[in-house]
């Protein structure tokens, strides 16, 4: 399952962001996703757990959680629509 993750602390690492789902199961991947200009985190991201009840622990577990002094908001990610596309 891919899992959005937002409202992170923006000096946060994805080693940090993956040890916290990992309490709750096996993680494939933590991804924060940057400023492509700057570099710097956009304070969201993505980690994707490939059992799905471990995913829904996390999801439950996490959600609205402080996590480096702010509260992650945590739930399903969606797949981009067509009009998320046409927006660009």
């Amino acid at each position: 399952m891919n899992i959005y993750v937002g409202n992170l602390n923006y000096n946060l690492s994805e080693d940090e962001l993956k040890q916290a789902f990992e309490e709750y199961g096996e993680v494939s991947s933590a991804k924060i996703i940057l400023d492509k200009y700057s570099g710097r985190s956009k304070g969201f991201g993505f980690v994707e757990m490939p059992n799905d009840s471990e995913a829904s622990a996390a999801i439950d577990g996490l959600n609205d959680k402080d996590f480096g002094g702010r509260n992650m908001r945590v739930n399903q990610a969606r797949e981009k629509s067509d009009d998320d596309r046409r927006r660009r």
